[in-house]
């Protein structure tokens, strides 16, 4: 249980105490007052006028009937200010939790039991960043934020916390001291050092890695990191213009210095804390995207594809809109809608009046550890090329509401913070209290320094913010444009995805994506010496890009983006590709024409390409079923067409299946404490790897290792997972398959808020948690809905929104994101999208301004006071 839980929880128990001495009016309060009367005193005003101090001129904004707002503006400041405004109408709750974890300052809002998170937090130095961006701003995007912080706090002004979302109702019987903060344009860059952290590099297969090597020797754990597959494709085959795209790097796993019984685990578990707030990061997160060329569309001009795929949350991680300036000029150059972060100005994903773009997941691996050997003669030393120097050590305050400040030290070295020291099991100095913590020196035995630290070097913790090349996006005419744009795009990198009305499509891999001395970055290394050092940045010019490609499509899905001899290394940790073979499988075997509802099916599409490996095996089994259960468990997968669609019974079944399957052949390969958390998830480097054992039935990976009488092989590992999965479900649904279960009544997506909809206390949880909803997809399935083998099927990250451009028509674009625009329980809004989104379907992205007030459901004037 997350420490926001706990917090919460005990919080909770006291509410309820009272609400229980009250009698009936415990209920009332949660089932009548607060989502009747409470809940609506947040809903934003939608009709009419309001004066507003701070504005050039009248802003007139329209809501389209999915609650989307549609902002014209004759200045660029108006235009931001009025997003700020709308945003924080509909999102402030959300907003104001973002810029918190973004400081470093959860314990003001939530209280003690985030401490050790901001210590975590703070250690990282997200706001210090921000604020060393900011300052080195040029005029016009400090001109930006500073009118969106603007916009931001004149909504602010003069309400009360309840009348900004009905949260604050709970959290002030949770939290009564809490004060709601003026929101600056640091709060707003924080949030891109979270997003970074969210799409962050492979710190954590590094420990993973380091894992792996205290129980198996490097030839044997190099098989749980295989190389990219020669028959998936890459996105840039041959980079620059008018090249082939239809065309791995390998990983090294032999270890710099002797980590076999280092114990990193812990390191994990502290890196967990965040996963409340931001999302857990698992190996199948990703995202899809794919342009299309007028050579292959019945339009004659290009259709642009995306949906990144993040955890699951509510409200959606995306609130929609589009910004317009009247008249567009050179002082105001903005005519872009799409999708926006609350609490950023402009638009992230989407398009202008001349070009679309999109986003997946470039996934560099920009992280690195470094193990520092600490002056045993004086612990504020470490060393560097056979000399002492001085750790960098600054105090901070972590306020506590309701609480005593915690006073912190955080010390630095030339690579970065010291992550160490607030990795708790890590630590050789525990709680007093605890009394089985044992020293890490004491665990680790390995031929380490007497004394050390492990600090971490990141490309997030240099001054740079993505939303620059953002604010370049939104006004770009043309791929050159675009291109300049994608020079500041320095982290998390993305692969930029492009069309224009032009007819033009395109494709550029940016990113400050680091030159190592030695060393590949899948494993901690020495930091007393510049062996390991940082020489410098892949230039940009020698990214990895296309422009229109001889094939007429491009395709992005997390897979390996560089050419097969490209003489970088970008990182080791693409995904194996599965969802993007399958979207090349689909463009190229296209039954004509591709359209608008062709993209849709494939957006939909839930075809399982593992299942597709794995399940002919059973053909080469001489195998006879011993029960009517296991006979029908076997006839469905092999009778499948592996489709994982939502009403699809042989889908769950193979899915319970995989997971024995995958268990029984790994997990006693593991680590014992990785075993004890579920152990592998499932994803495509699940998939690759158990495409590659089949091949070899005798492969000792087969062989379980609980079982010292017997040797097994792959025919017997298939076996068992099959009497498995029979006793599995008999158990659970009995023997009459009519009524085993689909797949979508397994996995299902329940949006859950992410504070206070977690905090154990059903009533709370109750009034802002929706679901569940039946979903169809999978890991390394284009409709890419996850979920983790040795957890569960439920759903706990998905495709976050679905966009289709057409560049002929920009006005039949089409969309759809999880939950709703709105942040206020209750709201009509607040979860109308989820069924759309869980079946797959879509609404007008609305363009012309014809079309939009035709189908407003409200239309706001803000007027100067």
């Amino acid at each position: 249980m997350s420490k926001i839980k706990i917090h919460l929880k005990r919080a909770g128990i006291g509410l309820l105490v009272l609400l229980i001495a009250l009698g009936a009016g415990g209920g009332y309060y949660f089932k009548s007052y607060l989502p009747n009367i409470v809940a609506r005193k947040s809903f934003p005003q939608i009709d009419g006028e309001i004066q507003l101090e701070g504005l050039d001129a009248p802003v007139s904004i329209y809501r389209d009937s999915m609650g989307i707002p549609h902002i014209y503006a004759s200045t660029a400041h108006d235009l931001f200010f009025a997003q700020g405004y709308v945003h924080a109408q509909d999102r402030f709750w959300q907003m104001d939790t973002w810029r918190h974890i973004g400081s470093g300052t959860l314990s003001e809002m939530f209280g003690k039991g985030q401490v050790k998170t901001d210590t975590f937090l703070r250690t990282l130095g997200w706001r210090r960043t921000a604020e060393a961006e900011y300052a080195q701003l040029d005029p016009a995007s400090k001109a930006i934020l500073d009118s969106y912080a603007a916009g931001v706090n004149a909504y602010l002004k003069d309400r009360s916390a309840e009348a900004l979302s009905l949260e604050y109702a709970i959290l002030g019987l949770l939290s009564p001291d809490y004060k709601i903060e003026p929101w600056t344009p640091v709060h707003s860059l924080t949030w891109g050092k979270a997003m970074a952290w969210d799409l962050r590099g492979n710190m954590g297969e590094e420990i993973e890695r380091a894992e792996l090597l205290k129980v198996m020797p490097p030839e044997q754990a190099a098989k749980f990191f295989p190389d990219y597959p020669a028959d998936h494709p890459v996105i840039v085959n041959k980079i620059g213009e008018g090249q082939s795209n239809v065309e791995g790097q390998a990983s090294s796993l032999s270890p710099i210095i002797q980590l076999s019984t280092f114990d990193f685990q812990p390191a994990q578990e502290r890196l967990a804390l965040l996963d409340p707030w931001l999302g857990r990061v698992g190996d199948g997160i990703g995202s899809n995207s794919w342009a299309v060329s007028g050579k292959l569309t019945a339009s004659g001009m290009p259709l642009l594809a995306n949906d990144p795929h993040l955890g699951i949350q509510m409200p959606s991680i995306w609130y929609q809109a589009h910004l317009e300036c009247k008249p567009v000029s050179d002082d105001c150059p903005f005519n872009v809608a799409g999708f926006t972060f609350a609490g950023v100005p402009g638009v992230i994903i989407g398009h202008n009046d001349r070009i679309a773009w999109g986003f997946t997941n470039l996934g560099p691996d920009v992280m690195d550890l470094y193990i520092e050997r600490v002056n045993p003669e004086n612990p504020n030393q470490y060393e560097v090329n056979g000399k002492w120097v001085d750790f960098e050590v600054r105090t901070e305050t972590v306020n506590v509401v309701g609480g005593e400040p915690v006073e912190i030290t955080i010390k630095s070295t030339r690579h970065g913070p010291v992550i160490s020291e607030v990795y708790g099991p890590l630590k050789n100095e525990g709680d007093p209290k605890d009394k089985e913590f044992v020293p890490f020196k004491e665990r680790a035995g390995i031929e380490l320094p007497e004394q050390y630290v492990i600090a971490l070097k990141w490309t997030a913790l240099s001054p740079s913010t993505p939303f620059q090349a953002i604010w370049g996006f939104n006004r770009a005419q043309n791929w050159e444009d675009f291109r300049e744009a994608a020079r500041g795009f320095h982290v998390p990198a993305q692969n930029l995805l492009y069309a224009d009305v032009d007819g033009n499509i395109g494709y550029q891999a940016p990113g400050d994506i680091p030159i190592r001395a030695n060393g590949d970055g899948s494993l901690p290394v020495p930091g007393w010496t510049d062996d390991y050092e940082w020489t410098g940045f892949i230039p940009f010019e020698e990214l990895p890009y296309t422009f229109n490609p001889v094939e007429g499509y491009i395709v992005t899905a997390n897979n390996q983006a560089s050419p097969r001899d490209y003489p970088y290394l970008i990182t080791n940790n693409w995904d194996y590709g599965y969802r993007a073979a399958r979207i090349v499988e689909m463009i190229e075997n296209a039954p004509g024409k591709i359209d608008i509802p062709y993209i849709q099916s494939m957006q939909g599409d839930a075809m399982d390409l593992g299942a597709k490996a794995l399940l002919p095996v059973w053909k080469e089994i001489d195998y006879k079923a011993e029960t009517p259960v296991q006979q029908a468990v076997l006839d469905m997968m092999l009778n499948w067409d592996y489709q994982c669609t939502a009403d699809s019974q042989s889908a769950a079944v193979y899915q319970w299946f995989w997971w024995n399957l995958l268990q029984n052949t790994l997990n006693d390969e593991l680590p014992e404490r990785t075993q004890k958390m579920g152990g592998r998830s499932g994803g495509s480097p699940d998939f690759e790897i158990m495409r590659r054992l089949i091949q070899t039935p005798n492969d000792p990976f087969w062989d379980d290792k609980n079982s010292a009488e017997v040797v097994e092989t792959r025919d017997d590992i298939y076996i068992a997972s099959l009497a498995e999965t029979a006793e599995q479900i008999e158990k659970e649904y009995g023997k009459d398959t009519a009524k085993w279960p689909r797949w979508g009544e397994l996995h299902t997506a329940t949006f859950r808020n992410g504070t206070l909809g977690e905090s154990g206390i059903g009533l709370i949880e109750n009034l802002f948690n929706r679901g569940p909803f039946e979903t169809g997809g999978g890991k390394s399935i284009v409709n890419a809905t996850g979920w983790d083998v040795g957890v569960g099927f439920q759903v706990d990250w998905l495709p976050s929104m679905r966009m289709i451009v057409d560049l002929g028509n920009l006005n039949n674009s089409i969309t759809v994101h999880t939950t709703g625009q709105s942040g206020h329980a209750y709201h009509p809004h607040y979860i109308d999208m989820a069924p759309l989104w869980a079946n797959v379907q879509y609404y007008p992205m609305l363009w012309d301004e014809a079309s939009i007030t035709s189908d407003a459901e409200g239309h706001l004037v803000l007027k100067p006071k």
